[in-house]
């Protein structure tokens, strides 16, 4: 009998974990907070959330190695120092075009929609929220993102020293500094290709036997996706319901209009024009992938699914997935650069702060450099969003984040996904302008059967 394919069983918990949640949701508040049945309630969605954490657990358990063994690979693959500086510049030219395609996407959209006015004036309820939570936002902003990682966060210094961090081994335990553990493989890569064949045949050799054993591994984590993305969804769905929508729907639905137009008009536009991609095709290509992003809302743990989907079933070849994604995963972010503009705008709106041309053009860069070595964890970018706040003066920040993360989970999922699909897109356009052959057709391979 054929096995259900990886994107229908991880679809399948979506939906049944949706339906599930709302379900005990709505009895937990007949019954009240007391009760027998509510009590049991939490302690079974707990247990759910940590089958999730056990899942995003496994697959960031893996990121590093996967990450050293495949760029290294891939890098002493090329033909020397040429080969990776073409491959570079063509990668990071994509990652610029498309993240600052998505910032002037966003700031177009909020400027237009303006969810943060009513009337054209600001909007007095939202005003009066953030006011409810300015006594206790400092202190719930200490909580969720410590003063060390905001601090470390707003010195562009920092981004250079996260380039280059001082121990290697204590860095790849972080999932901030996972750009100089990015850095540092390609650096050995390079280093690699300048010696002589017989001295590094071995080494090389070893590298790919890990990236092999390393997408072994994957394979096997995969095959409780279903159960562990169950998990995740139950917990979301179940702790959030359909309260938080009551104020910031307009902006909600602001952001959900932003990201749509980028993932499915502005990416599929750049694979049809650069790329001569079949955009239709590429979406069923990485569906597996834009499943486990949404789930995980993380765009680092599902750094190995994305890889597998892309050699698999786009026909990338493992030399340019090995260096376009992980280098995606680390500083591309279309989504997370999207939804901080859209962000600022709106808190600027509700505070009745008319910024300027200037202004927004400040807004745009400062997304634009903050989206790139943000950590590629749930949430990260909020951290992003109080530091551009802060740097053009728009009063009542820490109150607006911890307003704004009330929905943040819902949107960090769907910005994962434009993240994600971003990254495959650019490791699809690289592989053709490489001479790389793209599947034509995507019947389901290994990676469609966790």
């Amino acid at each position: 009998m054929k096995k259900l394919a990886a994107h229908w069983q991880i679809l399948i918990s979506l939906s049944l974990a949706i339906l599930l949640g709302l379900v005990l949701r709505n009895f937990s508040t007949l019954h009240g907070e007391d009760s027998e049945f509510t009590k049991t309630t939490t302690t079974a969605i707990g247990w759910a959330k940590t089958l999730g954490d056990l899942f995003i657990r496994a697959l960031k358990m893996i990121i590093v190695p996967l990450i050293v063994s495949s760029i290294v690979s891939g890098i002493s693959s090329l033909a020397g120092f040429d080969g990776f500086r073409r491959l570079g510049l063509k990668t990071l030219s994509f990652y610029a075009l498309s993240t600052l395609l998505a910032t002037i996407l966003g700031l177009s959209v909020v400027n237009v929609m303006s969810p943060g006015e009513v009337d054209g004036k600001p909007n007095t309820e939202l005003q009066e929220l953030f006011s409810a939570n300015a006594s206790t936002a400092q202190e719930s902003t200490k909580e969720r993102f410590s003063e060390e990682r905001v601090n470390t966060a707003q010195s562009n210094e920092s981004l250079l020293e996260r380039m280059l961090p001082t121990n290697i081994i204590s860095a790849s335990t972080d999932n901030g500094q996972l750009l100089g553990v990015l850095v540092f493989s390609i650096m050995l890569g390079i280093a690699m290709t300048q010696l002589p064949s017989q001295q590094i045949d071995p080494l090389k050799a070893a590298f790919q036997a890990l990236n092999a054993v390393m997408i072994r591994i994957t394979q096997w984590i995969m095959l409780t996706a279903p159960i562990g993305i169950f998990g995740l969804m139950l917990y979301t769905v179940y702790t959030m319901g359909a309260g938080i929508f009551e104020h910031l729907g307009t902006y909600f639905i602001t952001v959900l209009l932003a990201l749509g137009l980028h993932m499915f008009v502005i990416l599929p536009f750049l694979l049809k024009v650069i790329g001569k991609v079949n955009p239709w095709l590429h979406f069923r290509a990485m569906r597996t992938a834009l499943l486990t992003a949404f789930s995980t809302a993380s765009s680092t743990a599902t750094l190995p699914i994305t890889m597998r989907a892309i050699q698999d079933n786009a026909g990338v070849s493992k030399k340019t997935a090995s260096f376009t994604l992980p280098l995606g995963a680390t500083v591309n972010m279309d989504g997370t650069a999207l939804y901080e503009c859209i962000a600022v705008i709106f808190v600027a709106q509700v505070m009745g702060v008319d910024l300027s041309l200037g202004a927004q053009a400040l807004v745009v860069i400062s997304a634009l450099v903050t989206s790139i070595g943000v950590a590629g964890i749930p949430s990260a970018s909020l951290v992003a969003i109080l530091i551009i706040m802060k740097t053009t003066e728009i009063p009542g920040a820490e109150a607006a984040i911890l307003t704004l993360f009330a929905v943040d989970r819902l949107l960090d999922m769907c910005r994962t996904a434009v993240n994600v699909f971003g990254d495959s897109c650019a490791a699809v356009v690289i592989a053709k302008s490489e001479g790389e052959t793209i599947l034509q057709a995507t019947a389901p391979t290994s990676s469609e059967t966790p």
